[in-house]
This record gives structure tokens, C-alpha cells and sequence, in this order.
């Protein structure tokens, strides 16, 4: 009896640890890396973005949280911060992207995120926002910047992700 009881309630956890898992692959939920960008406008190109991607971004019900590098290459390391000029610390920082806060999806496939702290302090300022229309197929994710506090968004970039968890 008792064992029965314990293969009866191991199914049910697995059975529910997989419909978890099958909720999740259909929502915003989880966690992401980028994968390409495609940027219009003039200098317009595609951007794939090779491993190990120096990025991630994780999405829970009601908040996000990103990290980002973006540049063509590594960043250099620094010998001694504390000794290092200007140009060598822009050339390690500038690249760096990490923001997080809120969001919301309204319309069936538009986010809008409210960043709560950003690297940028003009991001986290009172009534900043982003504004992207998604599409979300399997694990893999396409989202277009479409606006921001300032208006529409003249040569919006999508960017492309895969789900990693």
C-alpha cells in the first residue's frame, strides 16, 4: 500500500511538474537569451548573435529582469580599475546593458515595460516606458520595439530569442 501510494504520488508530481512546464512554453514566462537583431533604417542588417551569449533575460508573471553585453567582441579586462582612464572604462562599462522592472501585455501581442532600475538612469526616470508588439512561436520569441515615452520608435529593431529555461 505504501507503495503504491508513493508511485501514485510521484506521477501526480511529474504530471504536474510537466503541465507547469507546458503553461510556461505558451506565456512570456521564463528565461531567454538573444539570439539576433535585426536593425532597419539606414545601416540596416541582422545581427546572429554567436555562443556564448553574453546575455540573458528572465521574465516572471509581473516583472523582467535583462543583462546584456552589446558589443562586436569581448570586452577588454582591466589590469587595476582603480588605475584605469576614462577610455578603458568606457571600453569595459559602455557595452553593458542591465535593466529590470515591470511589464504588462494588453492587445493579445503587445508588451510595455517600465524599468524600476537601469544602468541608464534616463530609463528608470518617472513615466519611462518601451513599448514592443511580440510574436511567440514554440520556444522562440520575436519582439519589435514600437515606441517609447518620446513617441514612435522611426526604425524599430526585433530581436529575436530562444527560450533557455
Amino acid at each position: 500500500m505504501k507503495k503504491l501510494f508513493a508511485v501514485l504520488s510521484s506521477v501526480a508530481l511529474l504530471t504536474s511538474i510537466d503541465i507547469a512546464a507546458q503553461s510556461k512554453r505558451g506565456s512570456l514566462q521564463g528565461v531567454w537569451q538573444t539570439v539576433e537583431v535585426t536593425v532597419t533604417g539606414p545601416g540596416a542588417r541582422t545581427i546572429t548573435i554567436p555562443e556564448p551569449r553574453p546575455n540573458l533575460i528572465i521574465v516572471t508573471a509581473k516583472y523582467y529582469s535583462r543583462v546584456e553585453v552589446h558589443s562586436d567582441g569581448p570586452r577588454p579586462m582591466l589590469a587595476n580599475v582603480a588605475k584605469a582612464s576614462a577610455d578603458e572604462l568606457r571600453a569595459v562599462w559602455d557595452p553593458f546593458v542591465g535593466e529590470a522592472g515591470t511589464y504588462e501585455v494588453s492587445d493579445g501581442n503587445v508588451m510595455t515595460m517600465r524599468p524600476l532600475v537601469a544602468k541608464n538612469p534616463a530609463a528608470m526616470a518617472p513615466g519611462a516606458f518601451i513599448t514592443y508588439s511580440y510574436r511567440l512561436e514554440g520556444d522562440t520569441l520575436w519582439v519589435t520595439f514600437q515606441k517609447n515615452q518620446d513617441g514612435p520608435i522611426a526604425n524599430p529593431v526585433t530581436v529575436k530569442a530562444v527560450r533557455v529555461e
